[in-house]
């Protein structure tokens, strides 16, 4: 079964996952010895990430490394701005209406 995003990310250990390889790709083990959990465990999470397309394998020998996919983070980020004008327009709206109920105040 294909992972939702959202359901990949809200996570906290697989967000750190994503923190970790978007600066160096590493392997489970190497994944495995930044947690206080089993390898097994943070396969389980690499596997909801990989599913999501969020990480890319990539075979070296007789290691997998994981690597950030940052294309499909970009595809999400892309998604989220249609909201973030909206958030924007409805925050600065608000913010008028504080100043102005602040200055009736006075």
């Amino acid at each position: 079964m294909k992972q939702d995003i959202f359901q990949a990310i809200a996570d906290p250990t697989r967000r750190a996952i994503l923190t970790l390889i978007a600066i160096q790709a590493l392997t489970p083990n190497a994944m495995a010895e930044k947690f206080d959990m089993s390898r097994q465990a943070v396969s389980k999470h690499i596997k909801v990430l990989h599913q999501c397309e969020l990480i890319k394998p990539e075979q070296s020998g007789r290691e997998i490394y994981y690597h950030f996919n940052a294309k499909k983070m970009q595809e999400f980020d892309n998604w989220l701005a249609q909201f973030r004008k909206n958030w924007e327009i409805q925050f600065n709206q608000l913010d008028e209406l504080l100043s102005t109920i602040k200055k009736q105040k006075k």
